[in-house]
């Protein structure tokens, strides 16, 4: 799983029948400081009713994606999968 923030919404009127009633969102994975970015953005399918500026937890690994949606047609990469309410790092020093 990665750590991202969601960054932005994804509105598409038309769309893979699988991803019909599905909320897509735009994420940003991030360092563990949650602001440095890292990586590239993608799109995530949201299975838990995250909101913008969320810190989040994304699957992005199709198959696992595909089990946690139970749609074995569903061509997805990455699904939201909890929103981090905290995190307790200890000093990396």
């Amino acid at each position: 799983m990665t750590i991202c923030r969601i960054i932005g919404n994804i509105v598409s009127t038309h769309k893979n029948a699988h991803l019909q009633g599905h909320k897509l969102l735009l994420v940003q994975p991030v360092e563990l400081d949650q602001k440095t970015p890292k990586g590239d953005s993608m799109i995530a399918i949201d299975s838990v009713n995250a909101g913008k500026d969320d810190l989040v937890l994304v699957n992005k690994e199709g198959s696992s994606a595909r089990l946690i949606l139970a749609d074995d047609e569903n061509p997805v990469q990455a699904v939201i999968v909890g929103v981090i309410d905290g995190m307790d790092i200890p000093d990396q020093d």
